[in-house]
């Protein structure tokens, strides 16, 4: 099956529709499955107060905070609705991921997304997983700066809100319906886990791909990453490693101001991006090791046979020193060479004749 591609514009329009609709342009043109962008209210998301993250300090100074930075960056509900028009227009899908339970609601009631992506920092935000899940939608959860116990308290929280429609009473309930074979049922058929780390570039020491074979084997969801290295390697290898779904940030334009343009994918990328990863799903192929057609006319060619390494009388007994290997194949298989060697020649060969007898 094919992994499911991301191209994650995220804030990368710098709050302009105008950018946001090329981004979309981009992303269909490179073949991606889905544009994501981010729905949030920045008086719902942050406090006035909070600071930015560092790596949002070395990308746009420090002379506002997180919350200005982010005000800036919101995208109007009429936005919205003009970006999945044109999303439909050019026949890939919108997605977004909300910060908040109001954002979540517009996404769900009033657009009507498909999936909803939760982001590593609300992994531990209870009553948005609960919220989101009682709506019924699958949700593609990221995993950066979480341990396991902390994945499967996020779990259970979403067990709890596919199968019930109550608020719980005491936490104990999540645990009980994430042991419960309904909520499990519930988890397999409407999550996606993604293996990320949360840091802007991530450093290739700190990706650890191996962690998606941890999330499979502890939770036996599908998993996928969310990518936030330089480069389009981690994206392929983690394809190669049997990851379902990739997300990638992208930008039109690595120089523009924004917390987020330096550490994402120029167009070019993106496209080598999705090609690539095409590419390495049609090599993969199958676990049967037979020759394969476009090989099988090679094997003639290619492979050898018993030849005579000199002349050759007939009545002659073959020795190392007149019987040799050599292509092409079509004669004597020189796994019988051993055998050959001791008997007598039936006939007389020339030089480089083809051993037939």
């Amino acid at each position: 099956m094919k992994a499911y591609i991301i191209a994650e514009a995220g804030v990368n329009h710098n709050g302009s529709l105008e950018m946001a609709i090329e981004l979309v342009n981009v992303a269909s043109a490179a073949g991606a499955d889905a544009v994501k962008f981010q729905t949030f209210r920045a008086e719902s998301l942050v406090s006035k107060t909070a600071e930015k993250a560092e790596y949002q300090k070395v990308n746009t100074g420090n002379s506002e905070s997180q919350f200005e930075m982010l005000k800036r960056l919101e995208l109007s509900h009429q936005a919205h609705q003009v970006l999945i028009q044109h999303c439909l227009s050019k026949q890939i899908q919108f997605l977004s991921t909300p910060f908040d339970k109001l954002s979540s609601d517009f996404l769900i009631k009033e657009l009507d997304v498909p999936v909803i992506k939760i982001s590593s920092g609300d992994l531990t935000n209870a009553p948005l997983l609960l919220h989101v899940a009682q709506s019924g939608k699958p949700i593609v959860l990221s995993t950066g700066m979480s341990k396991l116990g902390e994945i499967e308290t996020a779990l259970s929280v979403l067990a709890f809100g596919y199968t019930r429609s109550s608020e719980p009473t005491s936490i104990s309930e999540f645990d009980q319906a994430y042991f419960s074979e309904q909520g499990q049922e519930a988890l397999k058929k409407n999550v996606t886990l993604l293996h990320c780390t949360t840091e802007y570039p991530t450093p290739f020491r700190d990706v650890n791909l191996k962690s998606m074979d941890t999330l499979k084997d502890a939770f036996h969801l599908r998993v996928g990453l969310s990518d936030h290295t330089s480069g389009i390697s981690v994206a392929i290898a983690a394809v190669a490693r049997g990851a379902c779904l990739i997300e990638k940030h992208f930008t039109l334009d690595k120089e523009l101001p924004g917390p987020d343009h330096k550490a994402s994918l120029n167009p070019t990328e993106l496209f080598e991006m999705v090609k690539s990863i095409r590419e390495v799903e049609s090599a993969l192929g199958s676990v049967t090791k037979i020759p394969t057609s476009s090989e099988r006319k090679n094997k003639e060619v290619a492979q050898k046979s018993l030849v005579a390494a000199c002349d050759i009388r007939e009545g002659e007994i073959y020795t190392a020193k007149n019987l040799t290997v050599k292509r092409p194949a079509g004669g004597i298989s020189p796994m019988q060479y051993w055998s050959w060697l001791g008997k007598k020649a039936t006939r007389s060969y020339q030089e480089d004749e083809m051993i037939r007898e």
